[in-house]
């Protein structure tokens, strides 16, 4: 008797299991099948979080001025509130698999909508206006000490592992003055239930200025699921 309903309760188990799987799959496909075009429904589709399917490969400019292109290796998590509000982490690493993690980028700040882009029906133009946090956490020694050569007067040298918020500080390796509110120029774009956001310009120029704004399409993101 005891051997029977153990294994029936080892059957309900497995039938939750399956069900929840079950569920998660039918969500997805429900997610999936959803091609936002109008300015609500991609606005109401992007709430929630967003992750880079793996490490990613882009050109970065060296923002001293030098004039140099070089590449950067980097994971992507975005998430996206329902009042236009957004948290985006940039992971970068010194290797293409991500096995040298060197530095994590956090921002915070509200979204400003625009037009339709036309890369795409259904693509939209997008300002990412980092306002509300901006931190830069060094990820081993190293990394903390090239963030400490160009340290601004008054600003406390960064520590491994231990976050820094930066915002509207003076910060002269990322060509930041004091008081700036930086601001990303982009766009974004779902199909197949995954996000767009803009290319990189190959020459690495950023997007800081709203005629610097991408004209094609990134890696996309895969929506997390819980």
């Amino acid at each position: 008797m005891k051997r029977t309903l153990k294994s029936f309760g080892m059957l309900a188990c497995l039938f939750a299991i399956t069900s929840l799987s079950a569920q998660t799959l039918r969500k997805k496909a429900i997610q999936n099948s959803k091609e936002p075009k109008t300015l609500n429904e991609v606005k109401d589709y992007a709430v929630g979080q967003w992750k880079s399917i793996a490490v990613e490969l882009r050109p970065t400019e060296d923002r001293t001025g030098t004039g140099t292109v070089t590449p950067s290796y980097l994971r992507r998590d975005f998430t996206f509130e329902k009042d236009d509000t957004f948290t985006g982490i940039i992971t970068l690493y010194g290797d293409n698999y991500g096995k040298l993690p060197l530095m994590e980028f956090e921002f915070k700040g509200h979204l400003e909508w625009g037009d339709e882009h036309p890369i795409a029906d259904g693509a939209w133009k997008i300002d990412y206006v980092l306002d509300q946090g901006f931190g830069v956490t060094p990820l081993n020694p190293q990394a903390a000490q090239m963030l400490n050569q160009a340290l601004p007067k008054g600003m406390s040298a960064f520590e491994a592992n231990k976050k820094k918020d930066i915002l509207q500080k003076e910060f002269p390796m990322f060509n930041i003055v004091d008081g700036q509110i930086v601001s990303d120029y982009d766009l974004i774009y779902f199909k197949n239930g995954m996000l767009f956001m803009g290319a990189k310009h190959v020459d690495g120029t950023p997007f800081d200025k709203p005629e610097n704004r991408p004209h094609q399409l990134q890696i996309p993101l895969e929506r997390v699921y819980k």
